[in-house]
């Protein structure tokens, strides 16, 4: 790869550690408030949800970096895929950011299945764009089957195992339906 090409990364990169410090500015905590840092919570419900490496959502941020190398691809396909990869990793700061505002914490508590939800650790929203980074490279990398599939999979697990997922998070903010809302308090349709 040559200097031109890691330029994007690079940027990238740097784009994650200013994301970091705003959120950090916007007084959200570096890691969990209760002192420890997991791997995976397995409970949507959990307050430690949004606060650790990984948890149900995780499969979300993934879709997106899907959804935006797809985007950027058809709509600047003569652009670099590192440059592609630094507007994608904009976009995804830009909603971590977003997603973190009073604003937004609020409409995720009336409108969505997150009712205790009081926002992200940075460590978790540093996660979350890795993940998105990781569905980026992969959508890159795998054949069209194999994205479908994966995109299949990531949608209808979580919705299977928390009655959540991209999808339904999506509607639910822009259109809240208080029937979706009370199905999804339901039980689990699936568990392990």
């Amino acid at each position: 790869m040559t200097r031109k090409q890691q330029r994007p990364l690079f940027a990238a990169f740097a784009v994650i550690l200013v994301a970091a410090v705003i959120l950090w500015l916007m007084g959200r905590p570096p890691i969990c408030t209760c002192g420890e840092i997991d791997l995976w919570v397995n409970s949507a419900a959990s307050p430690r949800t949004s606060q650790m490496l990984a948890d149900w959502y995780a499969p979300s941020h993934i879709l997106h970096g899907i959804i935006f190398y797809a985007l950027l691809t058809w709509a600047f396909r003569r652009w670099s895929v590192q440059r592609r990869f630094l507007a994608a990793t904009l976009m995804e700061v830009a909603w971590e950011i977003v997603e973190n505002s009073p604003i937004i914490i609020d409409r995720y508590r009336e409108a969505t299945a997150a009712v205790g939800y009081t926002g992200d650790s940075i460590l978790n929203s540093v996660s979350d764009i890795a993940m998105m980074g990781i569905g980026f490279f992969l959508a890159r990398k795998l054949p069209i089957w194999a994205i479908l599939g994966l995109i299949v999979a990531l949608e209808v697990i979580p919705l299977l195992i928390i009655r959540d997922n991209l999808s339904l998070n999506v509607l639910m903010l822009l259109a809240p339906d208080p029937a979706i809302k009370a199905w999804q308090a339901g039980p689990p349709l699936l568990s392990f």
